[in-house]
């Protein structure tokens, strides 16, 4: 059965030689429920909002079996919250996962795949792996971000259900490797109607809509 292993949120804010000057990326397993609002997790937080947050990537979310593939790769241990996520989880392909596709954990909180995590630089000196922004991208383990749907709590042992799948079938893997135009096309003529995302777009978070639209219009310049 998909669950969730743990539930993560920052445990300290870390110097960092960026130009914010500290991160957030320091998350660390709690135990029992926390409650998951439209901006993420209480009592978590993002050093860099500009880049990072957001009710489009509220929520982090990382697979145990790609966690375990990193770890014979770099042998060392990747623990829960290593990469920064908010849930690490099992039997659920978080990379395989459709942009748009929803889930439900436990009794009531929703959450909505967007798009994937674009590894930066602060990443690469959590982990002191050398061209790690590199390896990363070329594993094309990303791991997802959610937005929050319906608010609720989240604690390690709950189920996930796959409640949603869009029938443009477009991955979250696919997104990070960069979508052809048809692929782009594809995602946005998926949905008809309004939503979050607006007429048109069946919904789909702003994020998505963006980034589908940037690789039309490049594909038409």
């Amino acid at each position: 059965m998909p669950l969730v292993t743990a539930v993560c949120r920052v445990d300290r804010l870390l110097p960092d030689s960026g130009t914010i000057g500290v991160t957030a990326i320091d998350k660390r397993p709690v135990e029992g429920p926390v409650r998951v609002r439209p901006l993420g997790l209480y009592a978590d937080v993002q050093a860099d909002r500009k880049h990072h947050g957001g009710e489009d990537q509220a929520v982090y979310a990382y697979a145990d079996e790609d966690a375990a593939y990193f770890a014979q790769l770099l042998d060392r241990e990747v623990p829960p919250g290593l990469f920064g996520e908010n849930l690490r989880t099992t039997g659920v392909d978080v990379t395989g996962a459709v942009t748009g596709e929803r889930w439900r954990i436990g009794e009531t909180l929703e959450l909505e795949v967007t798009i994937p995590r674009i590894p930066c630089g602060t990443f690469a000196r959590r982990m002191r792996v050398d061209k790690w922004v590199k390896r990363f991208t070329e594993e094309g383990r990303p791991g997802a971000y959610l937005r929050v749907v319906r608010s609720g709590p989240v604690s390690a042992g709950d189920p996930v259900v796959v409640t949603h799948r869009p029938d443009h079938g477009v991955t979250i893997g696919q997104v990070f490797a960069g979508l052809t135009p048809e692929q782009a096309r594809a995602v946005l003529a998926s949905g008809h109607g309004t939503g979050p995302g607006g007429p048109g777009t069946g919904g789909l978070a702003p994020k998505v809509v963006r980034d589908v639209s940037k690789v039309l219009a490049r594909a038409s310049a």
